[in-house]
């Protein structure tokens, strides 16, 4: 090698030491960064202490025959929390869209607990079953991702009190885990960290769920363009629950899968492009308001015989 060739690679040497030394840096600043937002974000985070308001209600003419009765299950978001009447919470806008497009009378009763992760799911369905619910619908997971909890044991234990459910004749629908990248508190890079998991968890949600028996409906990107765009509109007073709209939101992208599994349980046939389970789950996480059924017996699907779910996209205004 000449002299000047070997000067030119002495000095290439020094600038790519120099170039992987700042990435190295780089990636410690976002490491302590990343460290220091996980520590300190949640005290920023109020608390909940009130209740929100009673989630216990019914609409719809009363006739002969008999109510369909509601139950719905989770953490603060199922419950309403940052809502300031009972007819903005989720299970009033749920009961109030089912009565009003199936003229039956929905009496809805509201279990989920602030504060809840998946674990301690199991106790409100205890409480659901002694109300014999005709369906179910569950919010869970954003307080799994807060925590940075491990995800594999938590979402095998929804798909078990998803298949409790279904086993007791109740039709089950999970709103699966919204991407929490939305919430104000968090930036940058916590925020595309809680972005990351929470559509993990999603996806996972997804798969048990279907496998239990029941259906699920995408929140993540239903939900975050407009939470992103209107935070001051779509959150409530504490800047991490939703607001009146921000349910109302909410309702609007589980209505569908809502009174698609009712119109099924009824005879009333829906329509559905089959697809093997795992693709339409990972399909879900990132297309807006999709909804996911297990398959229905006989349907024909154009994959192996593998397991397979019908994925359902739509909005529904209520």
């Amino acid at each position: 090698m000449t002299g000047s060739g070997g000067r030119r690679w002495r000095v290439a040497g020094r600038v790519a030491v120099g170039v992987a030394g700042v990435a190295v840096a780089a990636a410690a600043g976002t490491a302590a960064m990343l460290a220091a937002q996980i520590v300190f974000t949640p005290r920023t985070i109020p608390v909940p202490h009130d209740p929100p308001p009673r989630g216990d209600v019914a609409y719809g003419r009363r006739s002969s025959r008999r109510p369909l009765t509601m139950v719905v299950l989770g953490d603060s978001f199922a419950a309403g929390y940052g809502a300031e009447r009972s007819r903005e919470t989720p299970a009033a806008l749920l009961a109030a869209g089912v009565a009003r497009r199936l003229r039956r009378r929905v009496s809805a009763y509201t279990l989920a607990v602030l504060g809840a992760e998946t674990p301690e799911l199991r106790h409100q369905v205890d409480r659901a079953l002694h109300l014999r619910p005709d369906i179910a619908i569950i919010y869970i997971g954003g307080n799994d991702v807060t925590q940075l909890a491990a995800q594999s044991a938590r979402v095998r234990q929804l798909g078990a009190d998803v298949r409790r459910l279904r086993a007791a004749g109740a039709e089950v629908v999970v709103g699966t885990c919204p991407d929490l990248s939305a919430l104000p508190p968090f930036r940058p890079p916590l925020r595309q960290l809680a972005g990351f998991l929470s559509r993990r968890l999603a996806a996972a949600q997804t798969v048990h769920v279907v496998r239990a028996g029941g259906s699920t409906v995408s929140l993540a990107d239903h939900l975050n363009p407009v939470f992103a765009a209107q935070p001051d509109r779509m959150f409530g007073r504490d800047r991490f629950h939703p607001s009146a709209d921000g349910y109302a939101r909410t309702a609007a992208a589980t209505l569908p899968a809502v009174l698609a599994v009712l119109m099924r349980r009824h005879g009333v046939p829906t329509s559905g492009e089959l697809r093997e389970l795992g693709e339409a789950a990972h399909d879900a996480a990132t297309q807006p308001g999709t909804t996911v059924h297990p398959a229905r017996p006989g349907a024909q699907s154009r994959t192996p015989p593998r397991e397979t779910a019908q994925p359902r996209r739509g909005r529904q205004e209520i």
